[in-house]
């Protein structure tokens, strides 16, 4: 289990996710940010929910910018490696026809290319969102929706990647959901808003109504009387979880003991010193049987 992150690191995190959806690159996010890139990458690699937001963010800087490039019929090349996610026209691709057979052919103006497939999956993978990761990838779904009809190996790439992303946002919300996630605490690295104008019987009333809670005395919900319950339910309620709770540290224990028995150590008592069970020799026992010669 990864080491949680600190309030400070958190929020580095949050500025760097805004950076990278408005740059789309982790490289210039983490310059402007003041990060180096091997930590940001360690981040990734150690929480699930960051690495998912960053891909996240990714996702939608690529349907953002490729939305202001849509007019354009052939889109500029991707990161300098001449591929792009439409065909300009004219390239060679190999299409099935409907007997089955391959055939090479031009390509039309404007269609899908491989590496559009590439972009939905990766999105799709990260997102586990098929509209947004179409977005990501420069077309629409029915675009994707269509070839994934058409081809049965597209369709099972979909499958995994909708699988991995599933995965990604469950972990992702298992880990955001620890109170060490610093998911909810920006307000307070905030100046504090000015307080209303208010009586000294209001003070006093909101102090009263809030001290508990405030001083972390408050009684927890799961223990409070529930709308509707009489004393006696309440009161047999605690007394069933009390039981519970009890139940489930015997349990433990016993657990615990056979793990001690098994490995060959001698059995702790209720203090945490070991005990001894101090049996006599069974053998010079007596009374015990009714077969003897001297009972009835």
């Amino acid at each position: 289990m990864a080491k949680p992150l600190t309030r400070a690191q958190a929020l580095q995190n949050r500025a760097f996710l805004k950076a990278l959806g408005r740059t789309g690159n982790l490289r210039l996010a983490c310059r402007e940010v003041g990060l180096k890139y091997g930590t940001i990458q360690h981040r990734r690699r150690s929480h699930p929910a960051f690495a998912l937001r960053c891909e996240a963010a990714l996702a939608s800087a690529q349907a953002r910018l490729s939305r202001g490039r849509r007019l354009s019929p052939t889109p500029p090349p991707r990161g300098g490696e001449g591929l792009s996610l439409r065909t300009a026209g004219g390239e060679p691709v190999l299409v099935r026809l409907a007997s089955g057979k391959l055939q090479m052919r031009r390509a039309q103006p404007g269609r899908l290319t491989r590496q559009a497939e590439q972009a939905f999956l990766a999105a799709l993978s990260a997102t586990c969102n098929m509209s947004l990761a179409a977005a990501a990838a420069g077309s629409c779904f029915n675009a994707f929706n269509r070839r994934r009809k058409k081809d049965a190996a597209f369709a099972r790439e979909v499958r995994l990647a909708l699988s991995q992303g599933y995965d990604a946002l469950e972990w992702a919300l298992i880990e955001s959901a620890s109170p060490a996630s610093h998911e909810h605490d920006d307000w307070r690295h905030n100046d504090p808003p000015a307080m209303p104008p208010m009586s000294v019987s209001q003070a006093l009333q909101l102090m009263s109504l809030h001290q508990k809670e405030a001083r972390l005395l408050g009684e927890p919900d799961w223990l409070k009387r529930r709308r509707g319950e009489s004393r006696e339910a309440h009161s047999e309620r605690l007394a069933a979880m009390a039981e519970e709770r009890e139940r489930r540290a015997r349990e433990a224990f016993e657990i615990a003991e056979a793990g001690r028995r098994e490995r060959g150590e001698p059995a702790w008592g209720p203090a945490g010193e070991a005990v001894r069970l101090g049996l006599p020799d069974l053998a010079q026992v007596t009374g015990w049987s009714r077969a003897s010669s001297g009972s009835r």
